[in-house]
């Protein structure tokens, strides 16, 4: 590469290739590392080995001889020497506490509860005497009671009800229905009413269970031109004739609209 090298010379080229001078020739090959630490800090920059002259833990760089706890250690504290990590927890002495703190490094063992002459284990639930309503618990040496709790209730208040001995209220079975309530118009039919719901040619009729059920009315009796009485459901073949938007009584009479010269005449039959 246009530079003299001596016999036996070393030098490193970039990639981290360790390269010597041997009779002549040139000779490379990668660069080893030996890393005696456990937590070495990268290569700086131009090297190509890891150094051990500080530390690496949890992907944050300690300089030599930094004292620090880890993010998830209870009051464990580590050093950084020689590339190395050591880390010491401290030594709690045994025995109770008088209530568990999440700032203290010790664990320990939460005292018990004595409570109406009982004595109860830290983290016991139980009820009180005649009451099973009331849940208690043993906590660091303090009994907490209160009221259990009860399910949400779906029903409106008037339908609720507690029974004796229980805790919580029930929802009572509805009344049965009197009659039909439609909600379109507010009005409640009594069971068996009849009624047309605007249509003369459909009927309703309220059901023993509340629903309503209705039905249509066939029109068997037909004729050409029928006369359709306002408010019924089927026209009537018998009154007479509706033709060109004119009624006509039976056996009348009456000059064609469509020729002057034609005799029309209603007929029933």
């Amino acid at each position: 590469r246009g530079i003299p090298r001596e016999p036996g010379a070393h030098w490193t080229e970039p990639g981290c290739q360790s390269c010597t001078c041997q009779g002549g020739r040139v000779l490379c090959d990668t660069v080893s590392c030996s890393v005696p630490c456990s937590h070495p800090l990268p290569a700086p920059a131009g090297g190509c080995c890891p150094t051990c002259t500080g530390c690496l833990h949890e992907g944050v760089a300690r300089a030599e001889g930094d004292v620090f706890s880890p993010s998830d250690g209870n009051c464990t504290v580590c050093v950084c020497l020689a590339g190395n990590v050591s880390c010491l927890s401290p030594e709690c002495p045994p025995g109770s506490c008088p209530s568990p703190s999440l700032a203290d490094c010790c664990s320990c063992n939460p005292d018990k509860c004595n409570f109406r002459g009982r004595t109860y284990a830290h983290g016991a639930q139980f009820s009180l005497d005649g009451d099973d309503c009331t849940t208690c618990v043993c906590q660091g040496g303090e009994v907490e009671c209160s009221f259990t709790p009860c399910p949400t209730l779906d029903c409106p208040q008037h339908q609720r009800h507690l029974g004796p001995g229980q805790c919580c209220s029930t929802c009572r079975d509805p009344p049965a229905p009197a009659g039909c309530f439609l909600d379109d118009n507010g009005v409640e039919f009594p069971v068996g009413q009849i009624w047309s719901p605007g249509d003369p040619c459909e009927l309703c009729i309220c059901q023993a269970d509340g629903s309503v059920s209705c039905q249509r009315t066939d029109c068997v009796e037909t004729c050409p031109y029928p006369i359709r009485i306002p408010g019924q459901c089927c026209p009537d073949c018998s009154a007479g004739c509706t033709y060109m938007g004119r009624t006509f009584s039976n056996n009348e009479t009456f000059p064609s609209a469509l020729d002057p010269c034609l005799s029309c005449i209603c007929l029933v039959r």
